[in-house]
């Protein structure tokens, strides 16, 4: 398997990393633990974190996954496709504090932060962003990315939820490795398990989204990575990430994101830490 770490800022409160996989198997790798607690934060791609036998965590780019220092766990990749992602590693005294009362390790990032991680992760990237933006947009999108998780259940429920879990990571491990395929609620109950019905309200309860606004998400999500790497024409990577047209796409882009394709282009070659910081306000005061 080929594998780069690589960090990308540092300061005393927050570092954030480069992490990107290339597979030559799904299976799992060794044991590894974590000394400090760190968000991970796929861009592209698929991971899986095991924590237990049968326990698993399936990481994609509509999420924000915590691995908790000094805890051993295991990671796969499902269908050996890889993965690319954003590192947060934090020590600052407020952010742990934000786990306290957390019972779950992941949760499903706002869009606003889903914009905000690709934002980053260009400027970075491309070497546009100085000290200071890099450690306050950083540490935004830390505190989206902790708030995102939701509080733990009750010990009575616990089990239940469990396995119900285990069912929506079946079918986010299936969309995330094709986003783009022609998706039915029949195929996707097929991989479950579980009828239609039966997969659409477990889905939702346990997600907190419906399998359709899912399934979107996950192309907007393959596609809002690509629109930030400039570089193909938008009806291409429209077409390549599941929508009918350009305008389909367009539409729902503005709808999820609160701005246009092209704005957000032009918005993350030329925008400083006050603009993108309006930008990401502006996403979640529409979806407020």
């Amino acid at each position: 398997m080929d594998l780069i770490r690589k960090t990308l800022f540092e300061s005393d409160s927050l570092q954030i990393g480069l992490f990107a996989a290339r597979p030559s198997s799904d299976a799992c790798g060794d044991v590894e633990r974590q000394y400090s607690h760190v968000v991970v934060l796929p861009v592209a791609g698929v991971f899986a974190r095991h924590d237990a036998p049968g326990h698993r965590v399936i990481g994609t780019s509509s999420y924000a996954v915590l691995v908790a220092a000094d805890t051993p766990y295991r990671v796969s990749f499902p269908g050996a496709i890889g993965d690319r992602a954003i590192t947060l590693r934090f020590n600052d005294a407020a952010a742990l504090d934000r786990l306290a009362g957390r019972g779950h390790a992941h949760g499903l990032l706002p869009p606003g932060a889903m914009m905000l991680r690709n934002l980053l992760w260009t400027r970075l990237a491309r070497a546009e962003a100085d000290a200071f933006e890099a450690e306050a947009l950083g540490l935004d999108l830390l505190d989206m990315s902790l708030g995102a998780m939701p509080a733990g259940h009750a010990p009575g429920r616990r089990a239940a939820h469990e396995r119900h879990m285990r069912t929506v990571a079946l079918v986010e491990e299936a969309v995330a490795m094709a986003p783009a395929d022609d998706w039915t609620i029949a195929r996707l109950a097929k991989i479950a398990n579980l009828s239609s019905f039966h997969l659409c309200h477990v889905f939702r309860r346990t997600a907190g989204t419906s399998i359709y606004d899912y399934v979107v998400r996950e192309r907007l999500a393959h596609a809002l990575d690509v629109v930030l790497d400039g570089g193909d024409d938008l009806t291409a990577i429209a077409l390549d990430a599941g929508f009918s047209s350009h305008s389909h796409f367009t539409a729902r882009f503005r709808r999820f994101f609160g701005c246009t394709p092209t704005a957000l282009r032009r918005a993350a070659t030329a925008a400083h830490v006050a603009q993108l910081r309006k930008i990401v306000t502006a996403s979640r005061r529409r979806l407020a």
